[in-house]
């Protein structure tokens, strides 16, 4: 909530002060532009066209089409230039005209009266997007504000194709689109910005008067992609007044569902007693037919309340809400003419989000291992088809404030997504695995739209699948043993029988797998009643790998020996124990058709009998404080059950046992190190900490690598025995260059992960003299380097004046006495011209640098 100043008091300006460039999509490549600029019709510059550039290659000039004194604002004036044109194919394509000049004297633009006005909009095409026409700007880019005051504008933009919109702050530009030189944002005493989302201008506050450019982009977005913006460069003119803008009173923003009529009333008030005036805009007015209704101009002195309604339709159902722009315009009288009153205003943004009904009538029928769903035809005829979504179990969903389709925090899954409105059945048969007996399914509908727009979801229904079959219930081991292990068999008889499908007398047949998922089961044993659910299986090996069952169940009247069907495949839990330092990591794993919600752990005494140590939810436990090398035997309970009645409940399942010996495997861990390279010392001073309080403080050493190169293997150059240093000088080094790494290593001799690798370079040095005496006196009788570091080889070349070689070496120290290196002469004195490639050490290897320069001779 804020308020902008808006004024009919003249400006100094010559021409161009605000404008943007919007298009519509009257074809698939052909487009409708307008060229909006506001300008002062006081300066008499007249402009029967302008020239569009339309960013393939192509320009015209456009028509002026209107040109309009904007009302209750003082010599300003609204011109319009529309054109037309077929683009080549798709593409994203940058708008842009340009027209001397701008006004004088803009306060952020210096010498603002030679600048160019230049305004720029883009548009892509992009036929798998739609059709793309850009926002409409409804609000005019011309304000006024007052020193001390906070301002706001909106440019009521609004999207004919229901995109989302969204605002950033750009730099004004000028002449071929630079931008302005020397241009700033205005001066503000706390901020200057823009909402990215409401896309409301606010100046916090301005402190000097006088004239102001901003300029924003309007950027559109479709299903996350950005397609196109338009720029608005406006003008805002900052003047002392003392006045009080009006205030509209908070309306929030609301989902109403299609077909419902929506009212509320909007309210503003004046402090000051002045006149106030209410307005709204928004794509909601545009409507035809069904728009939306705002008894407007309201007046009144002081306050005014008017009534917003709408009678909305199916028509209205979209992604992004509708965007209402309600502007609150004060009348203040003005001692200063021209005009004699000036006006405030205020806006406040409601967005209304309208949505599809829920579909109705929603039923689910069981039908052998699978479910039929179906329900009503979903109102809005716009939907493009269902989402079908499954739970195990009921919610109680009942959707939130605004809160369209199935959100994930209920459990449901979307299983099924169906095209056509008229596609009014699913048979869910879980993608051909069938359903589970036992388990209640839950199911929600929701009809989508092509722009994203989710209805309100359905009623939840459920159902669960006939007891016609058995029902698996338990895989237990009783026994642990490689060769006479015992596991026991529960399942739940069949209750929902058809006796003249399946008259009977019935058997059951029990097979058996190694694994979890039953694959090459073997037959185990028959039992040939009805009420025989139990079975203990001996002689078999339940240590070393899990066990899976099946019952199939058959019909065997005489002359009807037939398979009805067979249970789901359930497995044994199946436990793992990982031995680390005075502790077990346990972890299991089960496939079971019911759900399991807890397990305990339970862990063997010294009477040789079954503690409880631990329940937990998921699958892994850590038994700590243990003593290295004894030994601890574990086995696990699983509790759970089917989400339908009738069943036994809870079940309950037991694991293997196992039994492990911890160990010291934990290796302590990685120091955190730190560098310091001092490069004209050729010294590394390399410092560390260990964190002995949350890691293993069972530390014996630190470990300190080091590699000379990127390419070269790091070798150990040193180990700290006193784990309380935490600093290491590496020293009298012929290169700097390298990278480190540290390790820590335990009493047992587990080494720590590595610390993150440091990498050092060098600071090569090489400069030579520019004269030297080779007479004999002991003082500078040789040319050679000033004190040089980090260089390997050099190769320098010595000419006289006349381009003729005296002296070559590949000697880092030179060491050139003056005479000539092929007649061993003394050369004259004179300047000496040299030629000479250092190869300096770095980390990355060797690399030449080329020194040219000269150096006089003087004997005398």
């Amino acid at each position: 909530m804020g308020f902008i100043l808006f004024c009919n008091q003249s400006a100094n300006a010559t021409h161009n002060r605000a404008g943007e460039i919007t298009y519509r999509q009257l074809g698939l490549y052909f487009y409708e532009v307008t060229i909006t600029v506001f300008t002062q019709p006081s300066s008499n510059i007249d402009r029967p066209t302008l020239e569009l550039f339309w960013g393939d290659g192509a320009k015209d000039s456009l028509p002026r089409i209107t040109n309009d004194p904007v009302p209750g604002v003082y010599d300003v004036a609204r011109i319009t230039y529309v054109g037309t044109h077929n683009y080549p194919g798709p593409a994203t394509y940058t708008l842009h005209f340009e027209d001397q000049n701008r006004n004088a004297n803009v306060q952020n633009i210096p010498n603002s009266v030679n600048a160019a006005f230049y305004v720029q909009s883009q548009l892509t095409i992009n036929p798998f997007l739609g059709a793309n026409s850009s926002p409409q700007l409804l609000n005019y880019p011309i304000d006024m504000g007052a020193v001390g005051a906070i301002f706001i504008h909106n440019a009521g933009a609004v999207d004919p194709d229901g995109d989302s919109l969204s605002y950033e702050l750009f730099i004004c530009k000028c002449g071929g689109g630079i931008n302005c030189p020397g241009y700033t944002f205005p001066d503000a005493t706390n901020s200057f910005s823009i909402d990215a989302i409401t896309g409301d201008l606010v100046w916090d506050t301005p402190k000097f008067i006088g004239l102001y450019n901003a300029a924003f982009l309007i950027k559109e977005w479709r299903k996350g992609i950005n397609i196109g913006y338009v720029e608005r460069d406006m003008q805002i003119e900052i003047i002392n007044i003392n006045n009080d803008p009006p205030v509209i009173v908070d309306v929030p923003d609301t989902c109403v569902e299609a077909r419902s009529f929506l009212s509320f009333n909007v309210t503003a008030n004046d402090i000051n007693n002045d006149p106030v005036t209410l307005t709204a805009t928004g794509g909601a007015f545009a409507l035809s037919p069904d728009s939306a209704y705002f008894a407007q101009p309201a007046s009144g002195t002081g306050t005014v309340t008017a009534a917003f309604s709408w009678q909305t339709t199916c028509m209205h159902v979209r992604k992004n809400p509708w965007t209402i722009s309600f502007k609150a315009k004060d009348t203040h009288v003005n001692n200063l003419p021209p005009p004699p009153s000036i006006s405030f205003v205020d806006f406040e943004t409601v967005n209304i989000t309208v949505v599809a009904p829920a579909p109705k009538n929603l039923t689910v029928v069981p039908i052998g291992n699978s479910m039929t769903v179906t329900w009503d035809k979903e109102f809005c005829d716009s939907a493009k088809g269902y989402y079908v979504y499954r739970r195990n179990g009921f919610y109680g969903y009942v959707h939130g404030y605004c809160e369209t389709g199935v959100p994930a925090y209920t459990g449901y899954v979307k299983v099924a997504t169906l095209q056509g409105i008229n596609t009014l059945t699913f048979t869910d048969n879980n993608n051909a695995a069938g359903l589970i007996p036992g388990i209640d399914y839950c199911y929600m509908i929701v009809a989508w739209f092509a722009d994203g727009a989710e209805s309100y979801a359905s009623d939840e229904v459920c159902a669960q699948l006939k007891h016609d079959l058995p029902v698996i219930t338990n895989v237990s081991i009783d026994t642990t043993n490689n060769i006479n292990g015992k596991c026991y068999v529960a399942w739940s008889k069949p209750i929902d029988l058809d006796s003249t499908i399946t008259p009977g007398p019935y058997i059951y047949y029990l097979y058996r797998a190694t694994g979890f998922t039953g694959q090459n089961a073997v037959l185990v044993d028959s039992l040939f009643s009805l009420n025989d659910t139990t079975y203990t299986d001996t002689v078999i090996n339940t240590r070393d790998n899990p066990l899976s069952y099946r019952i199939d169940f058959y019909n065997n009247t005489p002359g009807q020996y037939f398979k009805v069907g067979s249970t789901q495949v359930a497995s044994s839990v199946f436990l793992t124990p990982s031995p680390t330092d005075k502790a077990v990591v346990l972890t299991w794993t089960e496939q079971v058709p019911w759900q399991n919600g807890a397990y305990t752990i339970f862990r063997r005494n010294i009477l040789n009998t079954w503690d409880s140590i631990n329940t937990v939810n998921a699958k892994i436990y850590k038994d700590t404080g243990l003593v290295n090398g004894n030994q601890y035997c574990y086995r696990v309970q699983s509790i759970g059950g089917y989400s339908a009645g009738g069943y036994v409940f809870p079940i309950v399942n037991y694991s293997q046992e196992v039994c492990a010996v911890p160990i010291d495997n934990e290796p302590p861990c990685a120091p955190v190190m730190k560098l310091q390279s001092l490069c004209e010392l050729q010294r590394n001073v390399i410092t560390w900490q260990y964190d002995f309080i949350n890691c293993p403080n069972d530390v014996q050493q630190f470990n300190i690598y080091y590699a000379p190169t990127l390419t070269a293997d790091p070798q150990l150059i040193a180990v700290i025995t006193n784990v309380s240093d935490t600093i290491f000088v590496h020293d009298t080094l012929a290169s700097v260059a390298g990278c480190y790494y540290m390790t820590a290593t335990d009493f047992i001799g587990n080494e720590s992960a590595k610390s993150d690798s440091i990498c050092v370079d060098n600071c090569p040095l090489y400069e030579l003299p520019n004269v030297f005496t080779p007479n004999g006196d002991g003082i500078n009788d040789l040319f050679h380097p000033f004190p040089y570091s980090y260089v390997e080889k050099i190769r320098i070349v010595i000419y006289d004046r006349w381009g003729r070689e005296i002296f070559t070496t590949e000697n880092p120290d030179i060491n050139w006495d003056g005479n000539n290196q092929q007649s061993n002469k003394p050369c004259p004195d004179g300047v000496y011209y040299y030629i000479c490639t250092v190869y300096e050490l770095y980390l990355d290897g060797l690399k030449p640098r080329t020194l040219t320069g000269f150096v006089q001779l003087l004997r005398n």
